[in-house]
């Protein structure tokens, strides 16, 4: 049976979204260690989720008319049922974070780098995140554990306490 952590159900959900969507993107997080622990079961379920369905993407060929009248044929790569199921149900348990300004970046660099992407946690987590742990799980021939917990002691001011949970 999951924790409470002394909140409400929908307050609970948020925190669980915000922080799987920040170690996601991140790759690792400081919070409590109740947190941390109800956050490694939530987001493991995300990642299996994500492993079991991000091969499935449909291949066609697409013939459209120029400018000039003449047929062009594009190859579009789309997602496959299984895939777009597991997209939506991913999208619902987690938030996005939008792209931020690299130092020095300007505004039409960052605008031809962010084109095309709608959800940034979720790429990341179809496009990098699950084949990385695809992977791993071939080569091992172990799935799980994709997240671990350190230990850092006592917050100073309320004595909760603190961990880090990062992606392994």
């Amino acid at each position: 049976m999951p924790g409470k952590l002394g909140m409400t159900t929908t307050i609970r959900m948020s925190v669980l979204k915000n922080q799987a969507s920040q170690l996601i993107w991140y790759g690792r997080i400081e919070t409590t260690k109740a947190r941390a622990k109800e956050l490694q079961s939530y987001v493991e379920k995300v990642i299996t989720t994500a492993i079991n369905s991000y091969e499935d993407t449909i291949e066609t060929t697409v013939t459209t008319k120029n400018e000039k009248g003449k047929d062009v044929t594009k190859k579009v790569i789309k997602d496959g049922p299984k895939k777009l199921a597991a997209r939506r149900r991913v999208m619902a348990k987690l938030h996005d974070i939008p792209y931020d300004r690299a130092k020095g970046e300007t505004k039409a660099d960052f605008k031809a780098r962010v084109k095309g992407v709608n959800h940034p946690v979720i790429e990341k987590l179809f496009n990098e995140v699950a084949p990385k742990y695809a992977q791993r799980a071939e080569e091992s021939g172990q799935g799980g554990g994709y997240t671990r917990i350190y230990n850092l002691g006592q917050r100073r001011g309320d004595a909760a306490d603190m961990a880090i949970i990062e992606l392994v």
